[in-house]
């Protein structure tokens, strides 16, 4: 399946996000990709503060109505971060849009973040915890995680033991040292260890609060990054996910069967 990303500038303002979404869905669509990857909270914007209290949506609310429209349309899935609702509680989401048959559900599959980074998430959002939550496209199995999740070990892991074959990964990676070990170093070696596709999502430039590292990447199950951007122009980065193309890859690196095998 051929998987586009967008990197998407922290500085669009926070009433033209959904319009930049929709345009970056329609030209995936006409790029021929079966999936688009955008950034963490990228509905909403991710340094907004307090206000993404009152921001945030239910799952099935107006952003994930007017996308899952264009989701039908082009047939191109999607992956987006943005505040979710539920009853008085918020967290930091991704809705996954898929294209439905017959009438459009209600509420769309979402993974919410588990591990809160910092001071700043932890004052606006609640966590859940560590959950596994993958779905079924064009013949691939998909997880999805959140940013600081990825930098967890356990939790692509756990993804990994269920089946997929790829995990896309909304995030809002700061700059620095830090964040550009994270981009550079961290994200493929988490691809190798588990034998498969990782999509990583970014922002870039500055928004109210924070610059952002940029840096987005598909990478491989060799750890080769076969799809990069730079530390601050958005961009829209496309790659083929073949599974198959990398068998040899797990036979070299046989990782997650032998310690799948181990646990038995």
């Amino acid at each position: 399946m051929k998987t586009a990303l967008y990197q998407m500038p922290a500085g669009i303002a926070p009433d033209a996000r959904a319009d930049a979404i929709e345009t970056a869905l329609r030209e995936a669509a006409a790029a021929g990709a079966g999936l688009l990857v955008a950034p963490e909270l990228a509905l909403s914007g991710y340094g907004r503060g307090p206000v993404l209290r009152d921001l945030a949506q239910q799952a099935g609310g107006a952003w994930s109505g007017r996308l899952q429209k264009v989701v039908q349309e082009t047939g191109t899935a999607l992956v987006a971060g943005f505040p979710e609702r539920a009853g008085h509680t918020c967290y930091i989401s991704a809705m996954i849009l898929r294209p439905v048959e017959g009438n459009t559900p209600a509420t769309p599959q979402v993974y919410r973040k588990a591990m809160l980074y910092g001071d700043y998430e932890k004052g606006i959002f609640a966590s859940d915890g560590p959950s596994a939550v993958l779905f079924s496209w064009q013949g691939l199995k998909i997880g999805v995680l959140i940013c600081f999740d990825i930098e967890f070990p356990e939790n692509i892991r756990r993804l990994a033991i269920a089946g997929a074959d790829v995990v896309v990964v909304p995030t809002a990676l700061p700059a620095g040292a830090s964040g550009a070990f994270t981009a550079t170093q961290m994200i493929p070696v988490r691809a190798f260890e588990n034998g498969i596709f990782v999509v990583y999502a970014n922002h870039c430039g500055t928004d109210e609060r924070f610059t952002f590292q940029g840096m987005s990447s598909i990478t491989a199950p060799d750890g080769t990054v076969i799809a990069s951007a730079s530390a601050d122009t958005a961009d829209m980065l496309f790659a083929d996910i073949d599974p198959a193309a990398y068998d040899h890859v797990r036979k070299v690196n046989p990782y997650l069967k032998d310690i799948t095998e181990t646990a038995q």
